[in-house]
């Protein structure tokens, strides 16, 4: 007999259930608000930028919980699309104060009863005794990734990601 969370067993792997439900959840999202053209993250930083009128991209990234690579880029196509705009902060010109625009506004509250109706279709599919333990449990790995992530990004890069930003460092200084 399997143990309960044996990864072998698929039915029983919490990481492949996670992923699954993740499936689920978008799947409902695009039914839901795909017809807006706002993706969920782009959802996610419209709101977050929102709420936190100013924030730098690094301030976005722990927010959202959308990795800096990935934000930056997401920034940028909401630019382009005249959702958000960026401009140096005041008290640290290195960074962006992102804000969101009358356009991006817009596009935000189109998406919102969607992403609502969403979250209801999902948490209906989760039987109505479980819902506040199901709430609970994604909350709380939620916190336990947030708590993490401070360490993490302080942590040694691997060996090829040094060599590779040591070679971008040289091509940079050489001009390149």
């Amino acid at each position: 007999m399997a143990k309960q969370t044996d990864p072998r067993v698929l039915t029983r792997s919490p990481c492949h259930l996670l992923k699954r439900a993740s499936q689920f959840a978008a799947s409902i999202y695009m039914d839901q608000v795909g017809r807006t053209g706002l993706t969920q993250r782009q959802f996610a930083v419209l709101m977050a930028a929102e709420r936190n009128e100013g924030a730098s991209q690094t301030e976005l990234v722990r927010l959202t919980g959308i990795d800096r690579s990935t934000l930056a880029d997401l920034v940028a196509r909401l630019m382009a699309q005249g959702y958000l705009q960026a401009r140096r902060g005041r008290e640290d010109g290195r960074t962006n104060a992102v804000r969101l625009t009358a356009v991006g506004r817009r596009a935000l509250r189109a998406a919102e009863p969607g992403a609502g109706e969403a979250d209801k279709l999902v948490i209906a599919a989760v039987p109505a005794k479980h819902r506040k333990g199901f709430i609970e449990g994604l909350m709380s790995l939620a916190s336990r990734l947030e708590a993490e992530e401070p360490q993490a990004s302080k942590a040694p890069k691997p060996r090829k990601a040094r060599a590779t930003a040591a070679r971008s460092r040289g091509a940079k200084a050489e001009g390149g």
